[in-house]
């Protein structure tokens, strides 16, 4: 008995992690596609489930509810036809030229993958931005994602490369600048509220006298937008901060040290010897911020509550209105809908873009 617990501890060790997982993540995931594809109804002394397959997709990519997700589709502006026309171009003379120089059967499958991504987004972007149409959920969500974590990620980058520095005071600054992350999204999303207006918030004499005095931002779908990914970026650049920072401290001196005393400049050292060193982390801290910022659902609802219209609803928050109506099947097939764009987005951005660079650098 003795033996046999030695050979098996560590597996007895593992298995109440591995249950609670099934638990918590396996069950719910096979649930919630099963819903997916069916329609529940909530009557006395229950619910009924009927099976409707692919219908719950059908009407968010091609039925009534094409608008919300996607957004309105009237006619392509010459500008949308040639934004479209070029990158499509562009990314079928990337696939070819990977056809023809570095062909494997995986790859090719994974880069058709992504392919087809692009080339959707792509004239989903020229059929709504560039052709003077609304928006949907899913347009939204990616302008919070690419836009948010731009600045997310250069703010707090440049933050904590300065920090990383020999500084005066650089040790209060490092807690000064943690501390947003402290805060719940209910607490950020009502004081940017607060701070943003414009009649009666602690700013409103600065917005009087700039000539603001009347802008009502939640009633402008842009501005709105723009003081989510504000509110969103303040939340999170502490995070981005907190471990570019770890980052920074750990290059070695010596080899910057080196670089100074052969003439190289503080660009030229940046970018030769601090940056090659810090880039895996920066990617991996990226990459986590994509993936969380497709979940954003608590700023645009306490803030604006996806208005005016839906503005500034994401897909989650679309959802998670879905379920609140007790419609199941649409939002699991919302919340599928989601997964699968993360999923190829965070994997062609890491394998194509990310780990790309890292091999050149390296």
């Amino acid at each position: 008995m003795n033996e046999w617990l030695d050979r098996h501890m560590g597996r007895l060790f593992l298995a109440p992690a591995v249950v609670v997982v099934l638990i918590f993540s396996i069950f719910p995931l096979v649930a919630s596609l099963i819903i997916a594809f069916a329609r529940i109804r909530l009557q006395g002394g229950g619910y009924s489930v009927r099976f409707v397959g692919w219908r719950n997709f059908q009407k968010q990519l091609f039925g009534s509810e094409q608008f919300h997700l996607l957004g309105t589709f009237t006619e392509i502006s010459a500008l949308g036809w040639i934004f479209g026309l070029v990158l499509s171009g562009a990314l079928l003379w990337w696939i070819t030229l990977y056809a023809q120089r570095h062909f494997t059967l995986f790859g090719f499958f994974g880069r058709l993958i992504t392919l087809a991504m692009a080339l959707g987004l792509v004239w989903l972007f020229a059929a709504t931005f560039l052709s003077g149409n609304q928006f949907g959920t899913l347009g939204t969500t990616l302008f919070y994602v690419f836009i948010g974590c731009l600045i997310q990620f250069l703010i707090g980058t440049a933050l904590a490369y300065i920090c990383s520095l020999r500084i005066r005071g650089r040790k209060t600054f490092r807690v000064i600048f943690f501390i947003p992350m402290m805060i719940t999204p209910i607490g950020v999303g009502y004081t940017f509220r607060m701070l943003a207006d414009t009649s009666k918030g602690p700013f409103s004499e600065i917005w009087q006298w700039v000539g603001l005095g009347n802008f009502a931002w939640a009633s402008d779908p842009w501005a709105a937008r723009f003081f989510i990914v504000m509110a969103e970026s303040w939340q999170w650049i502490p995070f981005v901060f907190i471990m570019m920072l770890a980052a920074f401290e750990n290059v070695p001196r010596d080899f910057a040290e080196a670089a100074e005393l052969d003439g190289a400049g503080p660009w030229q050292t940046f970018r030769e010897i601090i940056w090659p060193h810090v880039l895996p982390v920066a990617a991996t801290v990226m990459l986590i911020r994509i993936i969380e910022a497709f979940k954003i659902v608590d700023l645009p609802n306490i803030m604006t509550s996806g208005g005016p219209g839906i503005a500034t609803e994401s897909v989650s928050l679309q959802a998670y209105f879905a379920w609140r109506s007790l419609d199941l099947g649409q939002a699991s097939a919302i919340a599928y809908i989601l997964l699968f764009v993360t999923v190829v987005i965070c994997v062609s951005l890491f394998n194509l873009v990310i780990l790309g660079r890292i091999r050149r650098t390296v």
